[in-house]
């Protein structure tokens, strides 16, 4: 529990998550050089668009994830992505959950991994990942959605407590 009432869990970056933002924010920012040194005059202004882009993907990293009553609160770098629960069918912690997925829209690595998924054991879902090693499975609705809170058998716990009983 954090000063604000909320239940809170860590975004850790995995080491997948780790390497990709890394390599590609250093290829990134030597385009941008390389651009701006090599170009002249009013070309130049090309050497901000590698920076602006994964300026633009930082934006929605996951800072964590929290837990307000029947509300998933999804801390990004400048704001809050509220999801309501109502309607919880399942949670579980299934690690790798998203492992043979084919992203159909979203970010794939570039400090989360987030957006629109689709693989065999899940079918089409929504991940809000930061760790591939350590995910979460929820439905919800009739939607399923991927997460890697930490500690997840800690989130698990959590929300199990707010099924229905069966």
């Amino acid at each position: 529990m954090n000063t604000d009432g909320h239940r809170s869990f860590r975004a850790v970056w995995g080491r997948p998550l780790r390497w990709t933002s890394v390599l590609v924010s250093v290829l990134a920012l030597g385009g941008a050089v390389s651009l701006v040194v090599n170009l002249t005059g009013s070309m130049r202004w090309l050497g901000l668009l590698p920076p602006v882009g994964f300026s633009v993907a930082a934006l929605f990293c996951i800072r964590g994830y929290a837990l307000d009553g029947s509300t998933l609160l999804i801390r990004r770098l400048l704001w809050t992505t509220r999801i309501p629960l109502s309607g919880l069918e399942s949670v579980e912690s299934v690690p790798k959950a998203m492992s043979g997925s084919l992203r159909t829209f979203g970010n794939g690595g570039l400090y989360s991994f987030t957006g629109w998924y689709w693989n065999r054991q899940l079918g089409s879902y929504r991940a809000w990942v930061t760790d591939l090693q350590n995910t979460v499975v929820l439905r919800v609705a009739g939607r399923t959605m991927v997460l890697s809170p930490d500690p997840a058998d800690a989130f698990v716990r959590e929300l199990q407590s707010q099924l229905p009983r069966r």
